[in-house]
């Protein structure tokens, strides 16, 4: 699956403050994701990440598409 800076992702296990819901910040081989709760930043290998994604709760678009439909507004 494609995932893209800005996504918000929920995740099978339960961050200590008792949030699951997480902002991609950065793809790559790694991950930077930011707990949407207690705004913790965790950065994991791309195969953990793949594995602890339950669902994705917002897809943003990815840039090429922002930037040729720049007359569409964002996901919210």
């Amino acid at each position: 699956m494609k995932y893209f800076v800005g996504d918000i992702v929920k995740m099978r296990k339960v961050h200590p403050c008792g949030g699951t819901d997480w902002e991609v910040l950065r793809v790559g081989m790694d991950f930077r994701i930011k707990c949407l709760k207690c705004n913790r930043v965790v950065m994991l290998p791309r195969p953990q990440f793949e594995k602890a994604v339950k669902t994705v709760i917002k897809t943003a678009l990815p840039p090429t598409l922002i930037s040729e439909n720049s007359h569409l507004k964002p996901l919210e």
